[in-house]
C-alpha cells in the first residue's frame, strides 16, 4: 500500500520508474542487438585512420568495390540491429540513410588522416552499399521470419 501522496507504481503505468513512460527506453532495450552495427562502424573508423588499410586489398581490388561491400555489410547489420526496434521496412530504410551519413563523416575524417583523402564517389559507394546492405538483410530477413511463423 502506497502512503499518501505517493504514486501507486502498480497501477500508475505513467509512473517515472517506468520504462515505457521514458521516450528513450526502446533503444535500451534494443542496444544488445545494436552492438554489432556500432562495433562494425568503430571498426571502419578505425580502418579509416589508418594511411595505408589493409594493404593486401586495396593493392589488388577497386577502392569503390571496398567501399561499396564494407557498407553493404554494414547496411546489413545496421537493418539487422534496428528491426529489433521497428518494422523490418523502416529499420532498413533508416539503416540505409544511417550508412550514407556515417559514410559522409567517414570521408570528412579521412580528410585529415595523412595519405588518405575524401572523395565524393566514395561517399557514392559507401551510400549504394549501404541501401543494397539494408536491401539484402530486408529481403532475407523478411523470408526468414515468414518462414519461422510458418513452422511455428
Amino acid at each position: 500500500m502506497s502512503e499518501p501522496g505517493e504514486v501507486d507504481k502498480v497501477s500508475d503505468p505513467g509512473a517515472p520508474d517506468d520504462p515505457a513512460a521514458s521516450p528513450g527506453w526502446r533503444w535500451w532495450r534494443a542496444l544488445p542487438w545494436l552492438l554489432p552495427a556500432i562495433a562494425y562502424a568503430a571498426l571502419i573508423f578505425y580502418l579509416s585512420s589508418q594511411a595505408r588499410p589493409l594493404p593486401m586489398l586495396t593493392s589488388r581490388l577497386s577502392d569503390k568495390l571496398l567501399h561499396l561491400v564494407e557498407y553493404a555489410a554494414f547496411g546489413a547489420v545496421a537493418t539487422w540491429g534496428l528491426s529489433h526496434l521497428m518494422r523490418l521496412p523502416r529499420a532498413a530504410r533508416w539503416a540505409a540513410l544511417l550508412g550514407s551519413l556515417y559514410g559522409m563523416t567517414d570521408e570528412f575524417h579521412q580528410r585529415y588522416v595523412p595519405h588518405r583523402s575524401a572523395e565524393l564517389g566514395d561517399w557514392v559507394a559507401d551510400t549504394v552499399g549501404a541501401a543494397l546492405g539494408a536491401l539484402l538483410a530486408w529481403l532475407l530477413l523478411r523470408r526468414w521470419r515468414a518462414r519461422a511463423r510458418i513452422d511455428a
